[in-house]
């Protein structure tokens, strides 16, 4: 199987685990459980940034991008994360514009948290069912207002597109799109190998 590339979106006061918790799951997944220790993912997992810089996470973690926005190559799966610092890049026109013209390029578009709000301004979500953070919801309501938002669901899936609620839930959301790409089984297999149980039940659990 040829490994596909996934690119995660890092930016300052991004949620430590709506990047760090698919990161896991993608860099962890392995084919063949038996020879785990001897083989690759096979997801490559590239994190991507403005400028080269380090990013400072909320919470304080500092963080090297592997790609900026001008020298990422092609991608397969595109995640954005959320965290408080969505706030300030919903403005940015720039991140929005890449981020709309890498999703043309995805097989899989996905988002954590308030991820979703980059996704909504970039006019990724229009006519399409997503959700976000549950403190978050109403602002996607208001925000958004061409967004069906989903309140009652932890990962919501449309076509191509997967948004997650918040933090934790970016773990589900990448176990979604694991057995999207590889297969349930594996997907289960890759939860077992974090101790994280399989996301079986759907519903939003706040």
């Amino acid at each position: 199987m040829e490994r596909k590339r996934v690119g995660i979106v890092i930016f300052p006061q991004v949620e430590v685990l709506d990047f760090c918790g698919p990161f896991e799951v993608f860099s962890v997944t392995r084919l063949d459980e038996a020879r785990r220790r001897e083989t690759t993912s096979p997801f490559e997992v590239k994190l991507i940034a403005e400028s080269v810089e380090a990013v400072e996470t909320t919470g304080g973690m500092r963080v090297l991008p592997d790609h900026t926005l001008g020298t990422t190559p092609h991608l397969d799966v595109l995640v954005v994360p959320g965290g408080w610092g969505t706030r300030t890049l919903i403005g940015n026109q720039r991140l929005l514009a890449w981020i709309a013209e890498r999703a043309k390029q995805v097989e899989t578009l996905t988002s954590v948290c308030t991820g979703a709000m980059l996704l909504g301004k970039a006019g990724l979500l229009d006519g399409r069912r997503a959700t976000t953070h549950w403190r978050s919801l109403d602002w996607m309501r208001d925000e958004l207002p061409r967004v069906s938002v989903v309140r009652d669901e932890h990962v919501v899936e449309d076509g191509n597109l997967v948004t997650s609620a918040g933090i934790s839930a970016g773990i589900d959301m990448a176990l979604r799109v694991v057995a999207r790409h590889c297969g349930e089984t594996v997907a289960r297999a890759t939860a077992r190998n974090m101790e994280y149980p399989y996301p079986d039940d759907n519903r939003r659990r706040v």
